[in-house]
């Protein structure tokens, strides 16, 4: 007679936590005691943790102990994940705004984010966000927001502009599945109330200076995310697309409308230092002619340089590519150089799809720019960039510099 005995995992190691619980970190991984080895299993757990924000770093080491039974011992380097918000900029009437907040990435040891801030930008905003990704199980999670939103914003109608008070409050709660360690569902709805009062610019009769809406938007998200970190540097494919029905109780200046946008990311490593990084986005939404279309052209959104809030539209197609290369790397941080371009067009309210080919509906920039990257602490990134504009549209911002925290994308 013939046996045959299989490898057996006769302990899991959790090496290096400090804030994380091992308890959460066995929860999730499927590599456990008294389990066959399976190295390609192995592999996916350690991909899995580099993506969780208080993970910088992880690798894994397997030992012999006896004849076919191994020790696995998953080796973690954590990232600082209690961490400040603070921005400061300029609006679009040059108003001198800063923001301040402070969110746990980590809260609890079981990768929940939980925090708020407050902003003032001429007027008073504040939201306070929850999200536990495994609150229920390893696949089931919980997200909780509530916003009250106020900016002073620009609408455009014809060749006119006018600058409105805009105030969104709203509550937001959100089922997240995970299907496996490359698919991921979030659902779930959210409750809001939007007001639009007018402040400066031209007038239409046809455009009320006071607008007053309820809404109730049903809110569907499917993630891909094949993406594998290593340190500051990314490799592989990911794709979210999101999907909206938003039902207004005011039709008469705003029907119910579907928007749903998809993002598409690459990534691939060129060499030790560099890495070609690549996001395209195509959304449309129903193509009502309106000043309060919901796609905006912006320096922080899509195309850097291009100014704040320029423009809106119902549809959108943008292409934002950037080479970065690694110019100073240590244990504690990381300097990249970056050059980008940015390319876009947009749709016009009511328009066609052929907008999108029309020379004053597209826009291109491009430039270079810097980044300081902490790797101990978590999105630790401090980006500036400047990019000048490329395409020939008169009248557009000739470039400018932009600034922020975590990567462009």
């Amino acid at each position: 007679m013939l046996f045959s005995q299989e490898n057996t995992i006769v302990d899991v190691e959790i090496k290096g936590i400090k804030r994380l619980k091992e308890s959460f970190v066995h929860q999730i991984i499927q590599t456990k005691k008294g389990v066959v080895l399976d190295s390609a299993a192995i592999e996916k757990d350690i991909i899995l943790l580099k993506r969780l924000p208080v993970v910088g770093h992880a690798y894994y080491q397997v030992f012999r102990t006896n004849d076919h039974l191994y020790k696995v011992s998953i080796n973690i380097e954590e990232n600082f994940t209690i961490l400040p918000e603070v921005n400061f900029w300029t609006t679009t009437n040059q108003q001198f705004s800063y923001k301040l907040g402070l969110y746990d990435y980590n809260f609890l040891g079981r990768n929940i984010t939980f925090g708020g801030f407050y902003q003032n930008n001429g007027f008073d905003s504040y939201a306070i966000n929850f999200k536990a990704p495994n609150l229920f199980s390893k696949k089931w999670g919980l997200a909780l927001n509530h916003q009250n939103w106020k900016s002073e914003e620009p609408l455009y109608f014809g060749e006119k502009t006018a600058n409105y008070l805009y105030n969104n409050i709203s509550f937001e709660a959100l089922g997240l599945y995970q299907i496996n360690l490359k698919n991921q569902f979030n659902f779930g709805v959210n409750l809001f109330n939007e007001k639009y009062q007018y402040l400066s610019g031209a007038t239409d009769p046809s455009i009320p200076q006071n607008l007053d809406l309820d809404k109730r938007l049903f809110k569907l998200v499917y993630t891909y995310n094949n993406l594998d970190y290593y340190y500051q540097y990314v490799n592989g494919f990911k794709s979210v697309l999101y999907a909206q029905y938003v039902i207004s109780n005011n039709n008469a200046f705003q029907e119910d409308f579907l928007i749903a946008w998809n993002d598409f990311f690459y990534y691939k490593r060129l060499g030790e230092k560099g890495n070609w990084t690549n996001r395209v986005r195509f959304g449309l939404s129903s193509n009502q002619e309106t000043p309060f279309a919901p796609f905006a052209l912006d320096n922080n959104v899509n195309l850097r340089g291009v100014g704040i809030l320029v423009d809106r539209g119902t549809g959108v197609v943008v292409w934002n590519t950037e080479y970065r290369h690694t110019v100073f790397d240590n244990k504690r941080m990381a300097i990249q150089t970056n050059v980008f371009t940015d390319f876009g067009s947009w749709r016009n309210p009511g328009g066609e799809l052929n907008d999108f080919f029309e020379s004053e509906n597209v826009r291109v920039y491009s430039g270079f720019g810097l980044r300081f990257i902490s790797k101990k602490i978590y999105n630790a990134t401090f980006r500036i960039d400047y990019g000048f504009r490329i395409s020939n549209n008169s009248g557009q911002s000739k470039g400018g510099l932009v600034f922020g925290i975590g990567q462009y994308f």
